[in-house]
This record gives structure tokens, C-alpha cells and sequence, in this order.
């Protein structure tokens, strides 16, 4: 039973950076029925500022976490209003590859500007564990879930409780009868793609100093589990991706303990795209998706 705790509480720390990332994904879903492969690259791109302003400018963690955050909310509006904002009439799928020309861009920037040698985030925390009887809870873990529960919880609170977050809504839902009742759509649409720049800084800020080292590609692998998340809790549902990321995360920590002959830690990656076939093919929907019935 010890065990079996610790490798859940593990699992949980692991989903919440999926879940943070999954909720950009559907964020951007949402409000423009793309997917955006350029996510995790995105959050890469913010985890090297931040690293920058830490290992290079002397900055403490958390000044250079929430310095970084408001750079990513920036970056992901002018990405909006520069690169996406425009090619939107020619189509989704030109929307589509215009992500994956600016996951390559970024990724290319990055090596360029910091070289694609190995770098080290180091955590806030001092690495170990917590002891309760028995069990022993890694502090990381915790800390993990803690921030993206936190960020997941005033994003909840900006859609639900603010006039900024029903003109959002609005945006994602309606946009021709937002227009109608004076919502600036296109700038509540930026501000969504602000959102999920956060969320993915957010996710990539964590998941550097969980894996030790980190290089211009370390969030691409990241990013498929974000999106077999987003699949898994229902594309167009934000619930459904942080339930989503955190019983990924939960699922592939316990069968890696329990049967680690046939899930070795190179069979992690496999496992989570069975998972996502699995879903597309029972229930595309996902777990709290909608299923959308069209009359033709």
C-alpha cells in the first residue's frame, strides 16, 4: 500500500504538467477548431527564457516564473494577431500547418540563441521526500500538482467570475453574435491563445526541473501525452483535460511499478498513444467530451 501511494502521488505530479498542457490544447480547440502542434514548443521557448533570466541574470525561481509567464501571455497574442489572425480565411488546414512551421521556427530559435546543449532548471524545492508512516512522498510531485491545480483554479475563476472571461466564452462559443453585441472577437481570441502560452510555460517551467536536464526537444514528447490527455478528458472539454492528464499520468506511473517487464520506461511513450487510439476508436469523445450530431 506504500508503495502503490507513492507511485499515485508520483503519477499525479507527472498528469498535472500533461494536464496543464492538454488544457492549452483545448483552450486553442475551443476558440478555433485547430490544433496547435506548436504548444509544447511554446512552453520549451518560455522554459529557456526562464532559465536564461536564472542561470544567466541571477534571477530567484520565482521572480523569473512569473517574469516568464507574462513574456508567454504576450508571445501567444502576437502569435495570434501576427501569424494566426491572418491566415484564419484560408482555412483550418492552413491554420494547422502554420503550427507546425512555427513548432520547427521556435524549435530552431532556441538552439540557435542557447544552443541545443543540455541545461539544468533547478527546482525551488530541495529534492526528496516527505515521510507520513510508511510512505514516502516526493516533494517534486507535490509541488507539481500544486502549481498547476493553482493556475487551473484562477482560470476557472477569470472564465466564471469576471466580464473578461464571459466575453471569452462568448468568443469561443459565438462568434458572429458576440460581434453583434460588441465583444472585440478577435482580441478575446488572442488573449485565449495569451491563456494557453501560460498554461504551456507553466507546464514546460515544471517539467524541466522534474527531468533533470532538459534540450530545445524535451517538450515534443511531452506534448503527445498532452494530447493523448486532451483526447482521453474530450478535446473540447477543459475539465476533461486535467482529468485527463492526471489519470495519464496516474495510469502510466502504476503500470511502469506493477509490470515493469512490460512496460519499461521506453514503453511509456507506446503506451500513451495505445491509449489515445483506444479512445479515438470506443469513444472519441473522450471521457466528458461532447458528441456533436450533425443533420445533413
Amino acid at each position: 500500500m506504500a508503495q502503490f501511494v507513492q507511485q499515485v502521488v508520483a503519477g499525479l505530479g507527472d498528469g498535472a504538467i500533461y494536464a496543464s498542457l492538454a488544457l492549452a490544447l483545448v483552450l486553442i480547440y475551443r476558440s478555433t477548431h485547430v490544433i496547435n502542434f506548436a504548444q509544447g514548443e511554446m512552453g520549451m521557448f518560455s522554459t529557456y527564457i526562464a532559465w536564461a533570466l536564472i542561470a544567466n541574470h541571477g534571477w530567484s525561481f520565482w521572480p523569473a516564473f512569473v517574469f516568464t509567464l507574462v513574456v508567454s501571455f504576450l508571445g501567444g497574442v502576437g502569435i495570434h494577431q501576427t501569424i494566426i489572425r491572418p491566415l484564419q480565411p484560408a482555412g483550418e488546414l492552413t491554420v494547422v500547418m502554420a503550427t507546425i512551421a512555427l513548432l520547427v521556427v521556435l524549435n530552431g530559435l532556441a538552439s540557435w540563441i542557447w544552443e541545443p546543449d543540455e541545461k539544468v532548471l533547478d527546482s525551488p524545492l530541495i529534492a526528496g521526500t516527505w515521510s507520513i508512516g510508511s510512505v514516502a512522498i516526493p516533494q517534486q510531485s507535490v509541488f507539481d500538482l500544486l502549481v498547476v491545480l493553482v493556475c487551473v483554479g484562477l482560470l476557472w475563476a477569470l472564465f466564471r467570475f469576471t466580464k473578461l472571461g464571459l466575453a471569452l466564452r462568448a468568443s469561443a462559443i459565438g462568434p458572429a453574435a458576440s460581434r453583434l453585441l460588441g465583444v472585440r472577437v478577435t482580441w478575446m481570441l488572442s488573449i485565449g491563445w495569451g491563456l494557453a502560452a501560460v498554461l504551456s510555460a507553466v507546464a514546460g517551467m515544471l517539467a524541466a526541473p522534474a527531468q533533470f536536464i532538459f534540450t530545445p526537444g524535451f517538450m515534443q514528447v511531452i506534448l503527445i501525452y498532452a494530447f493523448a490527455a486532451a483526447v482521453l478528458g474530450g478535446i473540447d472539454s477543459p475539465v476533461g483535460a486535467v482529468i485527463g492528464g492526471l489519470t495519464l499520468g496516474v495510469t502510466i506511473n502504476l503500470l511502469g511499478t506493477y509490470a515493469p517487464n512490460l512496460i519499461t520506461p521506453d514503453m511509456r511513450l507506446p503506451v500513451a498513444l495505445a491509449i489515445l487510439l483506444l479512445v479515438l476508436v470506443f469513444r472519441p469523445s473522450g471521457l466528458l467530451g461532447r458528441s456533436i450530431v450533425r443533420r445533413v
